[in-house]
């Protein structure tokens, strides 16, 4: 299917903009066409008429949706790894996924990065008169901007939290935060967004309970996760590509945690050093297309590897 079919199915957003360069040569030479570059991985065409592309993970990584000049090697093949366990324990749950059973050849050096996917849109709803595209947040604690909203006496999400809260305050059941999707995501009214969509909400809220049992029982606390809905060309909603991965939730081992050592297993670690190297301020100046130069040392790069092994290993079944 061509890029132009794909966005003549309203499955493609025409403000994401394709690409003319040539891809990885083993995958074109099989009529895999690349047409997309992200800050992560890339997307390509598949032949035949399915409404289907390839996303091939690479080791690139981004924060606070900068995209840096910063490869870790081997990260790509984990994440991939992690995401295919995220799915498999979704459609356990019964719960659709986006990711295809079909794969790619497993002779091709470039396999264990692949995931084939069903063409989907993003789930889109009025609030408040605006048409939005939704994060939908399950948090077991209380941390991050959340804590620093309470702290503030902020309410952002109408949850009516008690008062005086400590941070990592373990929530007896876990509390639903969801955001807009954007350039800048924004705090939406639970409840509003609960009321829009009874079934998905609770459907993802009894898999993050599952879960995070799952996890802590192999050794990982899940801190929170963000689901992301698509909606395919049959209008069933689906979960995307990252399911219950470092690149959508925050793991801690419980090791760590019972410690009281809360450092995350996942991005998190990239994203604390770039908040010390004010990365945020830098990344102002890029123009469109250029990427942050970081010089990030390999004691870093090697944790967050670490981190991303040892999930795979705790979470494989």
């Amino acid at each position: 299917m061509k890029i132009s079919e794909i966005v003549a199915l309203g499955l493609w957003p025409e403000s994401k903009k394709t690409t003319t360069q040539k891809g990885i040569p083993e995958l074109e030479e099989l009529g895999y066409n690349l047409f997309y570059i992200g800050k992560n991985a890339d997307l390509y065409t598949c032949a035949g008429d399915d409404a289907k592309v390839l996303l091939v993970r690479s080791d690139r990584c981004s924060v606070f949706d900068i995209p840096l000049n910063l490869l870790i090697e081997g990260k790509g093949v984990s994440q991939t790894a992690i995401s295919n366990n995220g799915a498999m324990f979704a459609k356990e749950s019964g719960i659709r996924t986006a990711i295809l059973s079909e794969t790619v050849d497993s002779s091709l050096a470039i396999a264990p990065r692949c995931q084939l996917m069903e063409l989907c849109k993003p789930l889109e709803a009025q609030i408040d008169g605006d048409t939005v595209q939704f994060e939908l947040i399950f948090r077991n604690y209380l941390t991050g901007s959340l804590f620093d909203a309470c702290q503030n006496g902020l309410d952002p999400y109408g949850l009516n939290l008690p008062a005086g809260l400590k941070q990592w305050h373990k929530f007896e059941t876990p509390i639903f935060t969801p955001t807009t999707k954007g350039i800048k995501d924004e705090p939406l009214n639970s409840q509003k967004v609960r009321e829009l969509f009874p079934e998905i909400i609770s459907s993802l809220e009894k898999l993050f309970k599952d879960f995070t049992k799952f996890a802590e029982d192999r050794g990982i606390i899940v801190v929170d996760t963000k689901f992301e809905i698509f909606v395919n060309s049959k209008g069933e909603w689906v979960l995307g590509d990252e399911v219950l991965t470092p690149e959508s939730s925050r793991f801690i081992s419980k090791e760590d945690f019972d410690s009281a050592n809360y450092i995350s297993m996942d991005k998190q670690i990239l994203r604390d050093f770039g908040k010390a190297n004010n990365w945020k301020e830098k990344s102002k100046s890029l123009k469109a297309g250029e990427k942050l130069e970081v010089d990030v040392p390999q004691s870093i790069k090697d944790k967050i590897l670490d981190g991303y092994t040892t999930i795979l290993n705790r979470l494989s079944k």
